[in-house]
């Protein structure tokens, strides 16, 4: 066979490889993808429909090149012909891995997020939606490197600039930065969430929003407190909702006149009013001290919820119930009085 035939040949083979291919790929995604997505309605997981999801997004670009380099395997094309396509190879391959990878970081932060909602009921997501959109930039950051890398390019220097260009962008945002891994803190160290009261330095409020940079929080007052994420990570926060029983300490006297025989029933009394409120659990209930002006009884109870509403609630009864009760027992509250002696001499 002569020379001239003999490259016919090889071309006409390669035809036909070329041909075959294209014609297994249109019956593979017609056929065998259709069969496979009605296959996997049928279970109860989803990742089978998110890979036949990426299998079936695979657009013809991949499936061309694929077929192109299988063909080229049975003759000898000039030396740019096969090293434009060996980049094609490379850039199609790379391209349609990246997609396929980032579908799974998809996927995987929207079960974390759906888990998490249905968990805590949480309904912002910002931080979380940082993070991925953060892993899927250094994803592909990552694989324009390797295309790079694989195109024979010398990417030494390009990864020493990309160094030296992040190691000023830190420095340059390092408040910014500070904020944003401080936001990452709170979204899975959990030291608060939205919805949550707590007291920050002398600021009492619920938390409203965490952001990617601060935290919105909603005071007593109605104003609306916004911190910087990092401010919270280094200071002391009291998450009352955390809390699932509230101590309550307060005070109350009365006037020196009070005889004895009352004063020793001021425990008793308070007992059985405190006793009959629906969430209080009683502590103690001393005669403490002797005031400037009145003798000083101190309550020690326990309030069995954190809600701040239903703690005024239960103190603002029990302090109408000992008023009403000292009213029956002829027990007189103390207020700030002076008594003033006047020595009249001759």
């Amino acid at each position: 066979m002569k020379f001239g035939e003999s490259l016919v040949k090889n071309y006409l083979i390669a035809l036909a490889v070329l041909g075959v291919a294209i014609g297994f790929i249109k019956v593979f995604k017609q056929l065998v993808i259709t069969k496979l997505k009605k296959a996997t309605a049928k279970t109860r997981t989803d990742f089978d429909d998110l890979l036949i999801k990426i299998i079936a997004t695979i657009g013809w670009p991949f499936y061309l090149v694929l077929s192109l380099y299988l063909a080229l395997q049975f003759v000898s094309p000039p030396d740019f012909i096969q090293k434009a396509l060996h980049w094609a190879v490379v850039i199609t391959l790379t391209y349609y891995a990246m997609r396929a990878i980032q579908r799974i970081i998809d996927y995987t932060f929207h079960k974390i997020i759906e888990k998490r909602q249905q968990e805590e009921k949480v309904s912002d997501t910002t931080v979380i939606d940082l993070l991925g959109k953060i892993l899927k930039i250094s994803l592909w950051v990552v694989a324009l490197i390797l295309v790079l890398s694989n195109l024979g390019y010398n990417i030494s220097t390009l990864i020493a600039g990309l160094g030296i260009g992040g190691v000023a962008i830190a420095f340059a945002l390092q408040n910014i930065l500070g904020d944003i891994f401080a936001a990452f803190s709170i979204y899975f160290d959990k030291p608060f969430q939205i919805g949550d009261f707590i007291l920050v330095g002398e600021d009492l409020g619920v938390v409203r929003k965490i952001g990617i940079k601060t935290t919105r929080i909603q005071t007593l007052h109605g104003e609306e407190l916004v911190v910087s994420n990092k401010e919270l990570t280094e200071t002391r926060v009291h998450n009352f909702k955390k809390m699932e029983r509230r101590r309550i300490a307060f005070s109350f006297g009365v006037i020196y006149e009070t005889p004895t025989e009352k004063l020793k029933k001021i425990p008793q009394i308070i007992k059985e009013i405190i006793t009959k409120v629906e969430l209080a659990d009683i502590d103690r209930v001393h005669f403490k001290r002797f005031g400037d002006f009145s003798l000083d009884f101190e309550v020690v109870y326990y309030l069995n919820t954190n809600d701040y509403n239903k703690y005024m609630d239960t103190q603002q009864e029990i302090n109408l119930a000992i008023k009403e009760r000292f009213e029956k027992e002829g027990i007189e509250m103390a207020y700030p009085t002076q008594t003033l002696y006047v020595n009249r001499s001759e």
